[in-house]
């Protein structure tokens, strides 16, 4: 999907809605619909989440119904409570509220029930096979697998060795406990799955309350049916496992929920392999999992992005079948919608001229009055200090300018945002012959709003009163990768990371109204983009960040 038929897309039912219309016509579950999100707490939540918890949450929202938030904490040697709050805080910050909040964790009294259930049943056996040993037994996708040879323990012996294995008795990879399903399904999945392992961890919620923990064909369809949630929606990778869970719910004779699969959204320019963005943390490839250029949910804010924007983007890239690439441009452009909204306008200078208004009083400080967001009609004004010294930008000015250079030249004219018409008499330069300062004069009758001076200048720049300016740092971001898709391309992705995804801009001139900023203040910088106020800013330094650019530049130079 690109922007050009954004405007022009009618809105119709996905195929989830689909279903959980027809479920509520029927009546089915009483015409309750409860959804889940269910992350594992290893790490923080990156854009492929978020399309995941805006489609749960906003499928509750629409039906009327409920969505919970599960931690999938079955692996305590990856989980900390770190990521259990930044996952709490990312689902708020994108603005919705969990029904409940619930761990599997919970559940482990529950689960090992259910797996003693399945003994008693004759549907579960305790293996004492290696991991070797079992994948050397599954077969292949051609050829059957072979039963272990344990698998026809008695159901009072596996009852005796699975207690044993919750007190402690075995060490890990000695035993564990697999479903006894079908040896010979052409879905490898159910060729007698793991269902627990024997783990000697300290669990950050449960202590060293257990040794053996449950796997995920374990956990996720059993918790879905003690949650009784009724549409619990996966990514396309779980559809193998949806036998498992059907086939669990049913020897267990528990609540059925029931399993759907969507196609995940890969983003341009992104990658979202837990592996390969640790590999960027640990090795100093990025500031940290908050760092700008990063995809997760943390880093986005952090640059400014706003939850409205990536809401509106996850519900406009839909939910599919099939697999495909979202453009970035496409994020970038709810982002710039919304911001042009929101942020406030301000003028900042990002590689500062000086310019000296000779013919304007020494001393003398005027406030005009500019409008804090014009698409804001509430947006109110606010005063902008303007003198005889000011800053612009060094590319607004060129000496020997060529054909259709309508910025500022010796003799030429330019008016200044929202103030004066000037015009540059002189140039005074460096040792290298460098401009460092423009002598000019402006003419006191063209004053933006009431000009009567009759002059048309051929531009309009920004500035920044000298005096009054707060200098800062600004981080210009940009994509992390040089390739549309990385995470399917050949080389390694650290050959392909943008060398220009950062740069920084340590002498900047604001205007004096971002002094009180704080961080996540969102500002429009007139003609060059959307910012935000960094978490590294203090009161001795401003530090700011570039959310995105005023228009799609990007697109249009790879065109």
């Amino acid at each position: 999907m690109t922007t050009d038929n954004i405007k022009e897309e009618t809105q119709s039912l996905n195929f989830l809605e689909e279903i959980i219309e027809q479920d509520i016509a029927a009546g089915k579950n009483g015409g309750r619909v409860h959804t889940r999100f269910p992350p594992e707490p290893n790490g923080y939540l990156h854009v492929g989440h978020a399309t995941s918890i805006c489609l749960n949450f906003g499928l509750a929202v629409k039906y009327g119904g409920k969505c919970n938030l599960r931690f999938d904490d079955t692996n305590p040697v990856t989980e900390e409570t770190e990521y259990v709050d930044s996952i709490i805080n990312d689902v708020r910050w994108l603005g919705f509220e969990p029904a409940n909040i619930f761990y599997a964790s919970d559940y482990f009294p529950k689960l090992y029930d259910f797996a003693v259930d399945l003994i008693k049943k004759g549907f579960a056996y305790v293996d004492d096979s290696t991991a070797e040993e079992i994948a050397a037994l599954k077969g292949t996708p051609t050829e059957p697998g072979k039963p272990s040879p344990y698998r026809d323990r008695s159901v009072e012996e596996n009852l005796d060795l699975f207690e044993r294995m919750r007190k402690g008795e075995f060490a890990e990879g000695t035993k564990t406990l697999r479903a006894k399903a079908d040896m010979t399904s052409p879905n490898m999945i159910m060729r007698d799955p793991l269902l627990y392992r024997i783990k000697f961890a300290h669990h950050h919620r449960t202590g060293d309350d257990w040794c053996i923990y449950p796997m995920y064909d374990m956990a996720h369809g059993q918790s879905d049916s003690i949650e009784h949630i009724t549409h619990s929606i996966c990514t396309l990778e779980f559809v193998p496992h949806r036998e498992i869970y059907d086939w669990c719910i049913e020897k267990l004779g528990i609540f059925p929920s029931k399993q759907y699969e969507f196609a995940r959204r890969n983003l341009s320019y992104t990658i979202v392999s837990k592996r390969k963005l640790l590999k960027l943390v640990n090795e100093g490839h990025v500031n940290g999992w908050d760092d700008p250029r990063m995809p997760t949910i943390s880093a986005m804010r952090r640059r400014g992005y706003t939850a409205t924007a990536i809401r509106e983007w996850a519900k406009r890239i839909g939910i599919a079948k099939r697999e495909n690439l979202v453009d970035l441009s496409l994020m970038e452009f709810f982002v710039r919608e919304d911001l042009n909204k929101i942020a406030l306008r301000a003028m900042a200078v990002l590689d500062p001229l000086k310019v000296v208004i000779t013919n304007y009083p020494e001393g003398k400080t005027e406030f005009l009055e500019t409008e804090n967001n014009p698409e804001d009609p509430n947006g109110g004004t606010r005063q902008m200090p303007f003198g005889r010294e000011l800053w612009i930008e060094q590319d607004d000015f060129m000496e020997n300018p060529p054909p259709k250079f309508f910025r500022l030249s010796p003799g030429t004219l330019a008016r200044l945002k929202s103030a004066y018409i000037i015009q540059c008499d002189e140039v005074v330069k460096d040792a290298d012959g460098k401009p460092t300062e423009l002598r000019c004069t402006y003419f006191p009758e063209s004053r933006s709003g009431s000009d009567t001076s009759g002059l048309k200048p051929k531009t309009t720049i920004h500035w920044v009163s000298a005096p009054h300016a707060i200098p800062a740092e600004v981080r210009l971001y940009d994509r992390l990768f040089t390739v549309e898709d990385p995470a399917n391309d050949e080389r390694d992705f650290l050959e392909l990371i943008n060398p220009d995804s950062l740069k920084v801009v340590t002498k900047a001139m604001l205007e004096p109204s971002l002094a009180s900023g704080t961080p996540g203040d969102k500002y429009q910088f007139l003609r060059l983009g959307y910012f935000t106020v960094d978490t590294d800013s203090t009161t001795e330094k401003l530090v700011i960040n570039r959310t995105v650019t005023l228009r799609d530049a990007w697109s249009k130079a790879k065109g």
